[in-house]
């Protein structure tokens, strides 16, 4: 009887009974073993995906190196779709899959000096940890089904996805999820972002992003003084929104990042800028922050077109003030239901290999199939890493192997094996 079988039907065992006969089968073992000897292969796969620049919207040549590495590890119908996603499958004969993913792109923008390298156990570079270690840990997957002939009840799909960082607003996994491909046939959902293996994130955190944009006539402060300033109808924005309340629970949370605008300091400038984030794990929470800013910037609009007014009588006209909010994110909230199977199957997995984890909320690739009702977490890829989106951040490949048997455990619980 397969593993599948033996851990859906009813009757025949815990999950953590499932999962400790699954760790003494012979080639599951073998596969657990051939870790140890790896981290050297490991880490170089890590500084070559690294050394390869993949900003946001430009991870093409990630996608090209890649897919050559799976058609190496002997990956079936290796492939991108027109995004940029990677797909390699390990068949089974279920027409259903389990996914397992890593998103190859980086939050730098074009043009970042990468340096990366190694010292001793340590890896440097930009993305190095996130997300080179979830891309090695797919790869480390991969390679230990082949090395072990470990054939699944469930196919395996294997994913290098783009578009999780920043701006990208998780469009590599929006498109996987509304392919009716792979929609109707992901059944769970593991998603391997960066280092570690002491989380579980089962929560999505939700976020909503806007560049607020104001125009006006512009002219110089002399001369045109009185004519209504972009920049400080900023202000009065911020000063309104930032006064805003927010709930400790659900954790609500809003920044303005970015402010741009103006050309010189006896300019009025013709046109200013922000970008704000919003964060909850409610909808409705966001909604309101979103209402909130909305309604911040049309009093301000009013209020500095009457202060222009006031500022220069003789000049009474329209303002000439005009402004937009412009979405440039929007990631959904969800969360996966308490009794669901991938969170019995990965807690099973911990208590076996003695692995302490904590349950968290954070947003990452898993969002999109949270918010769709599928089952779906995101762990990390084992070892540890730190200075994630800077130019100093490390990763250190000491307790990597237990991170990796934790994800082959986990995917192999789910998809089963044929013995």
């Amino acid at each position: 009887m397969s593993s599948s079988s033996r851990v859906d039907a009813p009757g025949l065992g815990t999950v953590q009974q499932e999962v400790a006969r699954l760790a003494e089968l012979p080639p599951v073992r073998a596969a657990c073993d051939w870790f140890r000897s790896q981290e050297t292969p490991f880490a170089q796969w890590q500084l070559d995906m690294a050394s390869i620049p993949a900003p946001p919207f430009g991870e093409m040549a990630r996608t090209e190196w890649l897919k050559k590495r799976f058609r190496e590890l002997g990956l079936e119908d290796v492939h991108s779709d027109e995004v940029g996603n990677v797909f390699g499958i390990r068949p089974g004969p279920s027409r259903q899959v389990v996914s397992l993913s890593a998103h190859i792109d980086t939050v730098f923008p074009a043009g970042t000096p990468l340096n990366v390298r190694q010292q001793g156990n340590r890896l440097y570079g930009p993305g190095v940890s996130d997300n080179g270690a979830g891309v090695t840990a797919l790869l480390a997957i991969a390679a230990a089904l082949q090395s072990a002939g470990i054939s699944p009840n469930i196919s395996i799909l294997f994913i290098g996805n783009v578009g999780e960082e920043g701006e990208g607003d998780l469009r590599g996994m929006r498109h996987i999820f509304s392919s009716s491909r792979w929609n109707d046939s992901i059944r769970y959902s593991v998603v391997l972002d960066g280092a570690g293996s002491d989380t579980i994130v089962a929560e999505a955190l939700g976020s909503r992003r806007f560049e607020v944009i104001v125009r006006g006539p512009g002219g110089h402060s002399w001369s045109d003084f009185g004519a209504p300033n972009p920049i400080l109808v900023l202000a009065r924005t911020l000063y309104v929104f930032a006064q805003t309340p927010v709930p400790a629970s659900p954790k609500t949370t809003f920044n303005v990042g970015v402010i741009r605008g103006g050309t010189s300091v006896n300019s009025i400038p013709e046109s200013a800028s922000m970008r704000v984030d919003i964060r909850s794990t409610s909808m409705t929470e966001m909604e309101r922050l979103e209402a909130s800013l909305r309604q911040a910037l049309e009093l301000a609009i009013d209020e500095e077109a009457r202060s222009s007014e006031r500022r220069n009588p003789s000049q009474r006209r329209s303002s000439g003030l005009s402004h937009e909010v412009v979405p440039i994110g929007n990631r959904p909230a969800g969360e996966l239901d308490a009794n669901a199977r991938i969170l019995k199957v990965i807690r099973a997995v911990d208590a076996h290999l003695g692995n302490a984890a904590q349950i968290q909320r954070a947003s990452t690739d898993a969002n999109i199939p949270m918010s769709l009702g599928r089952e779906a977490i995101a762990i990390g890829g084992g070892g540890a890493g730190g200075g994630a989106h800077t130019l100093q951040e490390w990763f250190d490949g000491s307790g990597r192997e237990l991170g990796l048997k934790r994800i082959l455990l986990t995917v192999l619980a789910l998809a089963g094996v044929k013995e």
